[in-house]
């Protein structure tokens, strides 16, 4: 019993960080591909920047928010108590 749970305790560890891991991954390849494709854009039209950095701007926060919630799953599994 007790083996079984410190083993349900110690996967629910392992699958946060996991988690918690990928979100800031994918993260931070979601910006980089925005980043990267928006400045390329700036480069072929530099009269539509400041459309480009607003529409570049708008991505990342929603990026940034799904990379929050995954942090805040990973968290809540974290924390889960022991039935």
């Amino acid at each position: 019993m007790l083996i079984s749970l410190l083993l349900d305790i110690s996967l629910a560890y392992m699958g946060a960080a996991i988690g918690g891991g990928l979100a800031a991954i994918g993260a931070g390849i979601g910006i980089g591909k925005i980043g990267g494709s928006a400045m390329e854009a700036i480069a072929r039209q530099p009269e539509a920047s400041g459309k480009i950095q607003t529409a570049m701007l708008v991505i990342a926060a929603l990026i940034e928010v799904i990379a929050l919630f995954g942090a805040v799953i990973a968290l809540l599994i974290s924390f889960k108590t022991p039935v």
